[in-house]
């Protein structure tokens, strides 16, 4: 169910099962109660245009053999096409990139993109991904800064993730099962189902109302002037997936995990975690157990496929150990916290822990101490993590990264622009890069390539720009962005000028770089190419609006200058105008 009804206060009619999510425009745990009764009142009117009809159920076991036997899946033939939905995920998306939570970690987005890319090469190898599903949707995830344990599925393939999760969460198994969990509803189109049951306009009052909710969640006096009574009960049921839809997507999720190169008991393992809290301490912080209610039957059916004799899930990985504990300090838990974690490594028997609790643990206290701008004692906690992690190439590749954000927090940041010279990128290599995007072929002298085809989803373009593991040159982005960072304080940005262009040349979409190669070209005093690549930043966003003020800004730069390579890029600067304004008309078409 969606993210921003799961915050409120359950209905007095609370025993009627919930599901999974399908709208969650922000991160839930922030909402004021004046906006859960606001949007009540708002979805409920939505609503009213059309009824739902009920999902049908499927047999068991189809949903895994259904591609194989080149029989339509359980999501075939939804009135919403491809298209559509990938719009109208776009338009919620967009307010997500401008939610306080939604967090860009390099090292965070590259791990849990990397094993989300890895669950979507096996389902497209099984037969599970369409082509055309494939080419059209975003396939993104993105972070949100908060402390709830949840995950959730957008229209056009986009996926939201809490570093809640990423905390809790044992081993890389059990988060691989959430992640293919999600991915197989959008794969089986279950979203695109839902919606089509209601009427052809319904995705766009759905849409509509995700972006007054939004706004009325920063101005409480406006939630309050939306308010209307009624209950939402029943318009809440027919957001929810159905318990037909969910064991759908435990059985398709169960069925790539071994093919994409994790132990299938992560899933029986994640059922066990969480009804476990569901028993002992579902206090508001586990919204994952009510939008995906564990029926007895489907923890059962998880157990049971599972082979007799099948050795248990593998331990934690240090490098799983160490995201975790950084997904923990990043979701800024307080000052009390960061001192708890910053001490724990000292406390009594933390020497005799197995290797992944005590690489986590000075991890953890390396990063708080970074947090509350303790140098000295970051920098003797690295040599203790760099004892723990050593001989485990992608664990060392972690405690390296995390001495770069030491020596910048020291301010010495040459340091740690060689410290990541050097540096290899992830392990994975090109086993975690998503789709190669398709090129319009403006690139010219700036190395940049139209993004206009990639941010229209009935030409596809996958958004391979945030969660890309490994550039051409081998450099993983952590890497990049970091090194980019410091050498920008050092007022040496130049020397990236050449990374950063090849990375936006592959991957368009990721707004980040393109941010970061405006301060590089700004730093070198060349405004034009500051201005056009800050508005390549807005359109990755889907923020037409102000990429089209930047471009306009870059075409007044233009006419004042007469060097010939500003002329190359005024008339890049040109094109990029018309394709961007026509990506605004169809933007406001649609509202």
């Amino acid at each position: 169910m969606p993210a921003f009804i799961r915050a409120c206060p359950p209905p007095a009619t609370a025993g009627v099962p919930q599901a999974d999510s399908l709208l969650s425009p922000s991160w839930p745990n922030r909402r004021p109660a004046p906006l859960c009764q606001a949007l009540t009142a708002s979805v409920l009117a939505a609503a009213q245009l059309t009824a739902a009809l009920p999902a049908a159920a499927q047999a068991p076991g189809q949903a895994s053999t259904s591609a194989q036997r080149g029989l339509p899946s359980m999501g075939d033939g939804a009135d919403m096409t491809t298209s559509e939905e990938r719009r109208l995920g776009d338009r919620i998306v967009r307010e997500l990139y401008r939610d306080p939570d939604y967090i860009d970690d390099p090292v965070l987005t590259e791990y849990v993109q990397h094993l989300f890319m890895q669950l979507l090469k096996a389902s497209r190898e099984r037969g599970e991904l369409s082509p055309e599903l494939e080419e059209r949707f975003a396939w993104e995830i993105l972070l949100g800064r908060d402390r709830t344990v949840n995950a959730f599925a957008l229209p056009g393939g986009y996926f939201g993730v809490h570093l809640g999760l990423v905390a809790v969460v044992s081993t890389r198994d059990e988060l691989a099962s959430v992640l293919a969990h999600e991915l197989s509803h959008v794969t089986q189109r279950h979203i695109s189902r839902l919606i089509a049951q209601q009427s052809k306009q319904t995705p766009l009052v759905l849409g509509a109302m995700v972006l007054g909710a939004l706004a009325a969640s920063k101005n409480p006096g406006a939630a309050q002037a939306m308010m209307v009574g009624g209950q939402a009960l029943a318009v809440q049921n027919q957001l929810n997936f159905s318990r037909d839809m969910e064991r759908e997507a435990d059985r398709v999720g169960y069925s790539i995990m071994a093919p994409a190169g994790f132990a299938p008991q992560g899933f029986v393992s994640m059922f066990d975690k969480l009804q476990q809290a569901n028993r002992l301490n579902d206090n508001g912080s586990w919204p994952y157990l009510r939008s995906h209610p564990l029926t007895t039957q489907r923890i059962a059916d998880m157990h049971s496929r599972v082979p007799q004799g099948t050795p248990p899930a593998p331990p934690p990985t240090l490098e799983h150990a160490m995201v975790s504990a950084r997904a923990r300090v990043l979701m800024r838990p307080g000052v009390d916290a960061w001192r708890q974690w910053e001490a724990e490594p000292r406390a009594t028997g933390f020497a005799s822990r197995p290797a992944p609790q005590r690489a986590a643990g000075w991890y953890a206290a390396v990063l708080s101490a970074v947090q509350l701008r303790d140098v000295a004692l970051a920098r003797e906690g690295l040599k203790s993590l760099d004892a723990v992690v050593q001989g485990d190439a992608a664990a060392e590749r972690q405690a390296r990264l995390l001495a770069a954000e030491v020596d910048m927090a020291a301010g010495d940041v040459r340091s740690a622009a060689q410290r990541l010279a050097a540096a290899p990128g992830p392990g994975a290599g090109a086993a975690a890069r998503p789709p190669a995007a398709p090129s319009s072929g403006a690139g010219g002298s700036s190395g940049a390539l139209s993004i206009a085809d990639l941010n229209r989803p009935e030409r596809g373009g996958a958004a391979v720009g945030a969660g890309a593991s490994v550039g051409a040159s081998g450099v993983g982005r952590p890497e990049l962005v970091l090194r980019t960072q410091a050498l920008l304080r050092a007022g040496a940005g130049a020397e990236m000028v050449g990374p950063l262009q090849t990375w936006v040349a592959t991957y368009p979409r990721d707004a980040a770089v393109w941010q970061l190669l405006s301060a590089v070209w700004q730093q070198q005093g060349d405004m034009l190419r500051s201005v056009r690549a800050e508005a390549e930043a807005q359109a990755a966003r889907y923020d037409y609006q102000a990429a089209v003020d930047r471009l306009r800004a870059g075409q007044d730069l233009s006419r004042k200058s007469t060097a010939a390579a500003d002329y190359i890029e005024a008339s890049i600067i040109d094109t990029r105008l018309r394709d961007v304004q026509s990506l605004l008309k169809e933007q406001a078409a649609e509202r």
